[in-house]
Parts: structure tokens; sequence; C-alpha cells
């Protein structure tokens, strides 16, 4: 059956269910699609299509056999900073070439239980620093609806495979944006489930007190379906949360009667671009139709979110980083001594940014200047965190963009690592304050390049966001675009 790889996950399911298609028909078609594509998106970079295939295969006799639950047989694109039995995690830098990871990460476990097929690893920002995965150092991954654009990061080869139909879905990981900045500029959906929510075991780290695991989906119901299937305590993991996970696609319904929905006035500032906030807006007033109470709220510490991350973020990394020595595991580069091999290992393996944020991690730690800056980002952390707890005591959630602008164009920010940190500003206060984050598609530029909407909720209450989603999703029909080829051909030029 042709077509298959533009459906969403629920839809494949349930023809897998009726038996109108069997998995191996599911994989071939998301293969042809990736065949076809993927020479000008660049969101895989590695791919065992004899595995998937084979997989597919024991999937569809586990079914005939009368085995196997709602998403046994469906295939999925990871992001490669997850541990995947068998299969590379380079984390999109040279110091990993060539490992091979020996086990499963907590929420690959937990998919694989119930019988996905891990189709291939997608493209990434090094070690997940960035907002463009222009930092890969394996490849460029091209925003499928303009190839000379970014398509977002550090999950873009996620968002671009997903946006590009050559896969029903995909695994991000969402540091200070880094699924919802990626789905917004690709067109998909992108959770960021709370921190705690799903176990980080066999995530490598970023920034341990920051990053979260979650899903990059073609609807809001398939978010719900991969969250559900992941979520849970893992003793593992000692920041993973016992709470209980409920039903999230039993949280769906198709209008918002009852509930109330705050609009920041933080995150409408001077250098939104006009038409990021026109299609917001009119999401806004689609959300009142839908029978929401709207009420404007106040995120006063905002404008500090900024600072503060790049300060906490940069010292996690900076600690977190330190093993990738050429000791274990990964890139060596010989010295006459251990620290000359430390120093040589790291310089050739690691790219430019990742050298960066771990210099400024490492100063924000020193004797002399913890207290001036890490102890008190840490402070103002909290005043983050209190801003939303207070705004959450009125509202059951809020409504905001997603980055300033839609996808910029590749290499524009490069020369100025400033301004692309700057386009984090409306999704790195939910990581501070460990709060769960969704982007759904709200419109589209006059140049045809999207536009997401970020619905914010309170920790562990992603119901709450997942039904925003889904009421407005279903509203507004006209906003899907079914993605075709583009006929541009890719700027080289960068």
């Amino acid at each position: 059956m042709s077509g298959l790889n533009a459906i969403t996950l629920h839809e494949a399911a349930d023809l897998l269910a009726r038996g109108a298609c069997s998995s191996e028909e599911l994989v071939r078609s998301v293969l042809g699609a990736i065949e076809q594509r993927d020479g000008t998106v660049g969101a895989y970079t590695w791919l065992n299509p004899e595995q998937a295939i084979e997989q597919a295969r024991a999937a569809d006799a586990a079914r005939r056999g009368g085995h196997g639950g709602p998403l046994a047989g469906l295939p999925l694109a990871v992001k490669e900073v997850l541990n995947v039995r068998g299969q590379p995690c380079t984390c999109g830098s040279k110091i990993l070439k060539g490992y091979l990871s020996p086990y499963d990460a907590t929420a690959i476990a937990r998919l694989r239980e119930q019988g996905m097929i891990f189709l291939g690893r997608v493209n990434m920002d090094e070690f997940a620093m960035g907002s463009s995965t222009e930092n890969s150092a394996l490849q460029t991954t091209r925003n499928p609806w303009d190839p000379t654009r970014v398509p977002g990061g550090s999950s873009g080869g996620s968002a671009a495979a997903v946006a590009a139909d050559e896969a029903l879905a995909a695994l991000g990981t969402d540091t200070g944006g880094s699924i919802r900045q990626p789905a917004s500029f690709c067109g998909c959906v992108g959770l960021k489930p709370s921190y705690g929510r799903v176990s980080r075991y066999g995530l490598t780290a970023y920034a341990s007190s920051l990053d979260q695991i979650g899903p990059l989906t073609k609807d809001v119901r398939d978010a719900a379906l991969l969250l559900g299937a992941m979520a849970g305590a893992d003793p593992r993991d000692s920041s993973s949360v016992r709470q209980p996970v409920p039903d999230y696609t039993a949280a769906l319904q198709a209008d918002l009667k009852g509930m109330k929905l705050g609009l920041p006035r933080e995150y409408f500032i001077g250098g939104l671009d006009p038409e990021v906030e026109s299609a917001v807006r009119a999401a806004v007033d689609r959300c009142r139709r839908l029978g929401a109470e709207v009420v404007e709220v106040s995120l006063p510490h905002t404008s500090h979110a900024i600072a503060t991350y790049y300060i906490i973020a940069c010292a996690e990394a900076s600690a977190n980083l330190a093993r990738f020595d050429g000791v274990r595991y990964g890139a060596r580069v010989e010295g006459a001594d251990p620290i000359e091999m430390y120093g040589r290992t790291r310089a050739a393996g690691f790219g430019p940014e990742v050298k960066r944020r771990i210099i400024l991690g490492t100063y924000v730690l020193s004797s002399g200047y913890y207290d001036a800056y890490y102890l008190r980002a840490q402070k103002v952390r909290t005043l983050v965190r209190r801003d939303f707890e207070e705004a959450f005591r009125g509202v059951d959630a809020l409504l905001t963009p997603v980055a300033p602008t839609p996808a910029y164009r590749i290499g524009e920010k490069n020369e100025d690592p400033l301004q692309m940190y700057l386009g984090d500003i409306f999704t790195v206060p939910a990581n501070l304050a460990g709060l769960c984050g969704l982007s759904v598609p709200c419109g589209w530029t006059k140049s045809g390049l999207p536009i997401g909407l970020q619905i914010l909720g309170p920790a562990f209450r992603e119901e709450n966001i997942l039904r925003v989603g889904h009421a407005y999703e279903q509203s507004a029909p006209e906003l899907k675009r079914r993605y075709a080829p583009a006929s541009r051909t890719p700027n080289t030029e960068h």
C-alpha cells in the first residue's frame, strides 16, 4: 500500500488491527520515502532496513498469533542521543564516532516491550547543544518545507523526519526547547513532558536537571499514546517521580469548556515576528470559541530566563561531558602522557559550540565565580518557578508562541551565537521550572513556513496541555498541509 508513510501512529495501529495492512508494508513505505527524500532533508544518520523489515515480519507473525498491543509493529525514528541496543549513539559528535550502544534506555526498553520497531537514528546538534542542528558533526539537516532553512534543534532530525513523512513519529529530547522549537519550525507536534515524568536512564546527559525525553508526532493523539507508553518511575533514575500515569488519550476532548487559559504578557514582546504573533493570537481566539476562558497573566522573571538557563545548562554540561576523555570509549588521540591525551582527544572530538559551552560552564563553576554566577542563577531559577506556580493557581494552561520567528536560513545565525541563544526565550522557562509543554502547528507564513503554538501546563498535568492541543488541532483541519518534496534545490553555500 502506498502513502502509508504519511499516516499517524493511531491510524496505522487501526489498519494493523483490522488487517488492512501489514507492519512490513508500513515499514517498506517509510523506507521508500527515506530513499526518495532524505538526500535532500538529511534527517537520518543511520539506517538498517534489513533489520527493520525482519522486525516487522516478526510483529506480523505475532499479530497473526493473537499477540501484540496497539503499538506493536509500528516504526519509530530515534534521536541519536538515546541509547538503543546495538545501534550507534554518537550524539552528533566526532568524539563518539563508531560507538555502538550495549543497552537500551528505559524509554526505549518500554517501547520495545510494546513491540515498536526502531527504524533508525536521526540527526541532532552535537550533544544536544544548539537550536538549528547545524552543530552536528555528521551532516546538515534541512527543513522539509524549505531546504534553505534550518529544521530547528537540537532535535532537528526528529522533526524533519516526521514533517517529511520519513517517519510516523520520532523521539527527541528537550533541555531548553529542543523538542518544541523544531516541531514549530517543521510543522509537527512536539511534547516536552514534566521533569521526572519519563526516565532519563540511557539518555546521554547534556544538563541533568533540565533534560527530558519526549515524542515528535503528526498529531496530538500520537503524542499522548507515546507518552503513556514511556512514562513512569524508574529505579535506575533517581530524578524520575513516583506519580500515577493517567490514560492520556482519555483526556482528549473536542472542546475546551470549563478550562481557563492564561496569556503571559511577557511572551508578546518587541522582536516577535508579526506573522508569528498574528497566528498565535488567532489560535488564542479559536480556543475562546472552543469554550475556554482566556485571561492575561504575568511571569515577571521571564527576561532573566535565558541568562539563567545558559549558566546552569553549561555548568552541568561541563561536568557531564568530562567523561568523554578518550580513556574508556569513543575516540582517542594519543599523547605523551594522560593529560596531553585528554587535551588532544577533546580538542579533536568536540565541535566549537560544545567547547564554548564547556568553557563557559567551567568558568561559572570556578573558584571566585561560583557565587556570582551559578549560585545566583539557581536563585533566579527559583523565582522563575514561583512565577509559574502563581500563574497556575488561576489557570489550567498557558498559551504562548514557541519561537520569536519562523525557521531561519542555514548559516544565518552561525556568526552570532547570542542571537541563536535569544531564540530560546519562550521555551527555556518551562525547563527551568520543570513544567510540561506542547507545540502544535497554528499557521503558516506567506512564504510557506510553519508556525507553532506553545501550550504550557503545571508539572505532571500533561493531560491539560494535551486536551488543549487536541481540541485546537481538531478544530483547525485547514491548517494541516500534506507534505510534497520541495522543488527547490538545497542551498549548498553553507
